[in-house]
């Protein structure tokens, strides 16, 4: 496995959180949080060591090819992984694409802590500021109720009519039918407006 060449992609920092780039140490954290049955319950399936390292082959391919994408996850002071968040292009053609899409996959020992919150919104910061994008989009399936709740915490909208089945899934499947959330950059620029 050889790493490709990326451009240079910023740290984000938090009150709490720090976003940064990959290291070959959280390869194994990772793969844990993605065997995980609790953390992957919204998922086809967990995955297996193989399956989460080429998961994160990806994030950095998605890193050399466009800048930006799912960064590491550190809360320094309490752990040096505890997840993915970040930014990345739908690989899928779907109704609402193409679109950049914010995602989050945490430890289940930092959920309900606010980190993803948190670290979302330094995403989101870096997407409509620095990016310049004028859409990001979140989905998910409606049962999610967690990422759910972090998509409407981040001011993100939804119309049902908007709910998609999932073209990598088969027809039946009980995960198909997904809720699709956005924010748009005005939007986000009008809610985060510097005070004074």
């Amino acid at each position: 496995m050889v790493p490709l060449p990326a451009p240079e992609s910023p740290l984000l920092r938090g009150p709490r959180v720090l976003l940064r780039r990959w290291r070959a140490s959280d390869r194994a954290p990772m793969a844990a949080i993605n065997a995980d049955a609790q953390v992957m319950q919204h998922f086809p399936a967990p995955l297996s060591r193989q399956e989460s390292d080429a998961l994160v082959d990806r994030i950095e391919e998605h890193f050399a090819q466009h800048g930006f994408g799912a960064w590491a996850l550190e809360i320094p002071g309490v752990t040096e992984f505890a997840g993915l968040v970040g930014l990345m292009r739908v690989a899928f053609a779907a109704p609402f694409t193409p679109a950049v899409e914010i995602g989050w996959r945490l430890a289940p020992a930092c959920w309900g802590q606010g980190y993803a919150s948190e670290a979302a919104r330094c995403a989101l910061r870096y997407g409509f500021e620095t990016l310049e994008l004028a859409q990001i989009v979140s989905f998910t399936v409606a049962e999610n109720q967690r990422s759910l709740a972090v998509m409407q915490r981040l001011g993100m909208q939804c119309d049902v009519r908007e709910d998609f089945l999932h073209p990598r899934l088969p027809p039946g499947h009980r995960l198909r039918l997904h809720r699709l959330y956005r924010i748009e950059r005005q939007q986000w620029l009008a809610q985060n407006k510097p005070a004074g």
